[in-house]
């Protein structure tokens, strides 16, 4: 029975998917028909990148980078240029579900904290938009943290790459908070059991490998309790902190008490 439920889960799904591609290309192919190009050897091109496939179908708190959201918005503005108002749309509305999701993030953290974060220690994991660099623009963990340093959380973030310099001008770029009480209530660590320490929450933003290899048996030992593990990236083991007493919520998936 449950395997016939996934079953029916995954067809579901890869229409979805499915229908999202056509879309996606056929939004593109009216663009082509207004700029004279071949929509043809755009998929062509489209497909020979070696992300488009399962290994890049990871869901994660969002996207980040120089890349991805300059690049949509580049097609929003063009097709709006074009006079193709339902393609601009199309592509606006990728952006709108990368801020959902960001936002989403935020919001279970402060749901599980019993409803506010003000004055509580949440460790942040990772502070770059992917691993194995010191790249930070657009990082959902701008915004999340943006999120909840407005509901008062004190914030210590721990990123192998990214500078104390770096993370603090990002955050004063995106919050209301005036700069000095951001500087009050984030602190940037350069060890990760240090940013743990005393922590009623620990969030993993970026997908760095090291987050796997950690004692989570003393992590537990040394934070308030209930203790609780965002993980927003899904790379942790689910089950065994779950099994040493965390409570643990993952994106897109539910992790069984």
């Amino acid at each position: 029975m449950l395997i016939g439920c996934w079953l029916a889960l995954a067809i579901r799904c890869c229409a979805h998917f499915g229908a999202s591609g056509v879309s996606s290309i056929n939004a593109m192919s009216a663009i082509c028909e207004a700029t004279g190009a071949n929509v043809k050897e755009l998929s062509n091109a489209i497909g020979k990148d070696s992300r488009i496939g399962p290994k890049f179908l990871n869901s994660s708190v969002g996207f980040g980078g120089s890349c991805f959201q300059k690049d949509i918005l580049n097609l929003v503005y063009l097709a709006g240029s074009l006079n193709l108002p339902e393609v601009a749309d199309y592509w606006r509305q990728v952006i709108t579900m990368n801020d959902y999701q960001e936002r989403r993030f935020s919001r279970n953290i402060i749901k599980n904290l019993f409803n506010t974060v003000s004055g509580k220690h949440i460790a942040v994991l990772g502070f770059a938009f992917k691993k194995d660099t010191g790249d930070t623009r657009e990082s959902p963990a701008i915004y999340v943290c943006r999120d909840l340093l407005d509901e008062g959380a004190k914030l210590v973030i721990y990123d192998p790459k990214v500078t104390e310099a770096q993370i603090l001008m990002d955050l004063k770029a995106v919050s209301t908070l005036e700069p000095k009480r951001i500087e009050e209530l984030v602190t940037v660590v350069k060890d990760p059991y240090t940013a743990m320490l005393k922590s009623h929450a620990v969030t993993v933003m970026t997908e760095w490998d090291e987050f796997k290899g950690y004692d989570y048996t003393s992590v537990f030992k040394s934070m308030y309790k209930p203790a609780f593990i965002f993980d927003g990236r899904s790379i942790l083991d689910h089950q065994a902190l779950k099994e040493i007493g965390f409570h643990v919520e993952a994106i897109g998936k539910k992790v069984m008490t």
